[in-house]
């Protein structure tokens, strides 16, 4: 069998999406700043001249890494919607799991982490990474409210402060786990997060 013959777009994108995968591997590995442009292009297979084809700066490159992990959460929660049969109980039961589980469970953290350290010092990079975490914010607000709708659960509070918080806290559990995770045991950091959902988000005691 013939293999297939990608198309000049297909192949451009199956090549992003081989430069994305390594630099995610890569500046987790190496960090953010140690890692460099060539680095990443011979993880992906690729030559320094192909990754120049594609991305503009090894920063530019770490905001398109952010993007995709933001979009594949988002992906995953609102495929919680798709099942029309679902009840509120079970769209809850879902959104509480992955919630609780989310900080053992987000290999991007330590990036999130060195692009806002990075954005505190390049005011360049700050400009879009701010434009990213203003992005993250709103679709969490959308999804609150979406969310709310859906379960028929009035909110106890806006939407977009809900959505600050809901960030906020996910960040500092995840944060002291990544750290420390002897003095933060697993189940403790799931029912910090769980008991916030219960009480905050589905208005239960």
């Amino acid at each position: 069998m013939k293999p297939i013959r990608l198309t000049r777009e297909q192949s451009r994108d199956q090549t992003r999406q081989r430069l994305l995968d390594a630099a995610q591997d890569v500046f987790t590995r190496k960090g953010f700043g140690a890692a460099s442009v060539e680095d990443v292009a011979a993880d992906a297979g690729y030559s320094r001249g192909a990754f120049y084809s594609n991305f503009s700066s090894k920063a530019e490159l770490l905001l398109e890494v952010l993007k995709r992990d933001h979009d594949t959460i988002m992906q995953r929660l609102s495929s919680i919607f798709e099942d029309g049969d679902a009840t509120r109980a079970d769209m809850e039961a879902h959104v509480l799991q992955y919630y609780s589980e989310c900080y053992q469970n987000n290999a991007c953290f330590l990036l999130w982490v060195e692009a806002k350290l990075h954005a505190s010092r390049d005011a360049q990079f700050r400009d879009g990474f701010n434009a990213l975490m203003r992005e993250l914010r709103q679709s969490t607000t959308d999804y609150i409210k979406a969310f709310s709708e859906r379960v028929g659960t009035p909110l106890t509070m806006p939407a977009e402060q809900m959505a600050l918080g809901l960030i906020a806290l996910c960040d500092g559990v995840q944060f002291f786990y990544s750290s420390d995770p002897q003095s933060i045991p697993a189940q403790f950091a799931e029912d910090v997060l769980a008991q916030f959902f219960r009480r905050v988000v589905f208005n239960a005691q």
